[in-house]
């Protein structure tokens, strides 16, 4: 594994190129012999920054990220993530799935770096990689003391997730928006079982994830729901969108926003392996759709994006608002690996 390859920023802000974010002599590997993590390995590391910049060129609503785990067990086949094992010399297939990285000091780390002088106050966004929620979330339980930072320096933050496991943190969650201004978002992108057991095999159901924004506006937090990713041809029929947006405003949530597959190099191969393999007639109707790249024809967008607002409209919900936690078409990974252009974020 290529750890060192990895740099940080010197001093959490300015880049380094000799400065690796972890030696591989700080790398502790573990195996746990439970059925939710059989078949995992945890990669335990000290990471040395844990604040990243969001380059300057992306379109996100948000400069500071913060990214507790590498991979992630929800095992989503379409989600660009993929892509960043590679920096690592790790299967971005099976291996973004089962080779989890964990930054175990990133609770200590990001409490240090919010008290620095040089810290401003600045907005963090968590989920734009990978879930902070994901399964690896119950047994290192990073978020609670991550969340308490946040809270007890009154940072704002949001957090975009599939996980249930948030409403493990529900206490914290008010506490903070109580000081603070919290944005969450939950990605709920269809409702169909079927569709979601194979692509997206380890992530919580689309009923329990609407569960838990049920729970959370209950408790006076205001969640958006990501509608992501519609899939051209699996979940995108009319009488589709329909169920998913009529769930959603069932659910409580303030907001739905539509974004539409699409497919960045390390996704793209790893999707139409799935495509293949559960839908091999669909594949040719992919190629031509996806021939101009990783983008879906405006066209389409366009069609899924209106349909899905008048469904809203219709329910008694909107798209996003300003200032609310959303993702823009053409976001860019964060600058703790090395970024060769513009890429999608996580759907998770």
């Amino acid at each position: 594994m290529r750890w060192e390859n990895l740099t940080v920023e010197s001093g959490g802000h300015s880049r380094a190129a000799d400065a690796a974010l972890f030696g591989a002599d700080a790398v502790v590997s573990r195996t746990f012999d439970t059925p939710e993590f059989r078949g995992i390995t945890f990669h335990e590391v000290r990471a040395r920054s844990i604040i990243n910049r969001v380059p300057g060129a992306s379109r996100m609503p948000f400069e500071w990220t913060v990214n507790p785990y590498r991979g992630c067990s929800h095992a989503c086949v379409y989600c660009f993530a993929r892509k960043s094992h590679s920096y690592l010399d790790l299967d971005t297939g099976l291996g973004f799935d089962s080779q989890i990285v964990v930054k175990m000091n990133a609770p200590d780390l990001l409490r240090r770096q919010l008290g620095s002088r040089r810290w401003l106050g600045e907005h963090i966004a968590m989920g734009t990689n990978v879930d902070c929620y994901q399964r690896a979330e119950g047994r290192y339980r990073l978020m609670p003391g991550i969340l308490g930072a946040l809270r007890d320096h009154a940072n704002p933050f949001s957090i975009l997730t599939k996980g249930t496991l948030i409403l493990r943190d529900l206490d914290l969650l008010v506490q903070a928006s109580e000081v603070t201004d919290v944005g969450i978002s939950v990605s709920v992108g269809f409702t169909d079982p079927t569709l979601w057991r194979t692509v997206e095999p380890g992530t919580p159901s689309p009923e329990r994830r609407l569960d838990a924004v049920r729970t959370l506006t209950g408790h006076g937090i205001d969640v958006g729901v990501l509608m992501a990713p519609v899939i051209p041809f699996l979940s995108d029929h009319p009488g589709q969108l329909r169920a998913t947006v009529r769930a959603i405003a069932a659910s409580g949530a303030s907001s739905v926003t539509p974004l539409v597959l699409h497919l960045r190099p390390g996704a793209r191969e790893w999707f139409m392996a799935w495509l293949g393999q559960h839908h091999p007639h669909l594949v040719r109707r992919y190629e031509r759709l996806y021939a101009e790249g990783a983008y879906a024809p405006k066209w389409y967008q366009r069609r899924i994006t209106r349909q899905v607002h008048d469904l809203a409209q219709e329910y008694g919900i909107g798209p996003a608002r300003a200032g609310m936690p959303r993702r823009l078409p053409e976001p860019a990974e964060q600058v703790d690996a090395p970024v060769t252009g513009p890429t999608q974020l996580s759907l998770i």
